[in-house]
């Protein structure tokens, strides 16, 4: 018996867990929908959005004489 409960007890309450961790799971994935397209053109650098622009500023400041 774990955690001092019967065999059909802790199995019902296991499968009740597993079940509503993927239904869990799959309201998450169906509201924030992943972006699976896959560009054609992988885009140049710097037209990244997720470069931080205040970082290059800084590191430009400091390599000037």
């Amino acid at each position: 018996m774990p955690a001092g409960v019967s065999w059909p007890r802790y199995l019902k309450m296991f499968g009740a867990s597993v079940l509503s961790m993927f239904a869990g799971a799959e309201v998450v994935h169906q509201y924030y929908r992943p972006d699976l397209t896959i560009p054609v053109v992988p885009p140049k650098p710097g037209e990244l959005q997720t470069e931080l622009l205040g970082l290059k500023t800084r590191q430009a400041d400091s390599e000037k004489p």
